[in-house]
């Protein structure tokens, strides 16, 4: 079953890149207490990840951010090295935090895996934007067509805040 505005997030471990290496970083130390807008890709690099669906976000950013946002998070089925570099190549200012949901644990969690083998992709999480407070799922924008950006982009969060 998916995961729906009201629900609670799961408990759940990702793997973040600090400059001491790879560190695990669990659901409550990223959203615990905090208003967090999490934009959930396919895949880092990918076509529709990358060239459309980050420069929506970082294009809202700092509009985001002023809304009252405390955390910006950027979560995929990759591994952290993966998610690192592509938080280099995408996040030029330093404005969010990349999670590595290397077995999509997270993703499966919340009901929000896709199986994308056909493509050669395998197990990796659908296209969505949410806003969580504190833990709880206040929206949804869950992408009815992975390959698109039209409800999932920073843009429609930001109208929504």
């Amino acid at each position: 079953m998916s995961i729906k505005v009201g629900d609670s997030l799961p408990q759940a471990t990702f793997t973040v890149m600090t400059e001491e290496g790879p560190k695990p970083k669990t659901t409550d130390e990223i959203f615990k207490g905090k208003k967090v807008a999490l934009f959930a890709v396919p895949g880092a690099y990918t076509g529709t990840c990358h060239k459309m669906h980050m420069p929506s976000v970082f294009q809202n950013a700092a509009a985001i951010k002023a809304k009252g946002i405390d955390t910006i998070a950027v979560v995929s089925v990759n591994d952290v090295f993966v998610m690192n570099a592509w938080k280099r190549d995408t996040d030029f200012n330093n404005e969010a935090i990349y999670l590595a949901d290397g077995s999509a644990d997270f993703a499966k969690a919340i009901g929000l895996d896709i199986d994308l083998s056909a493509r050669g992709l395998g197990i990796r999480s659908n296209r969505y934007s949410m806003l969580v407070d504190n833990g709880v799922v206040k929206k949804l924008n869950l992408e009815p067509n992975p390959g698109k950006v039209e409800v999932s982009g920073g843009d429609t969060l930001l109208g929504q805040l």
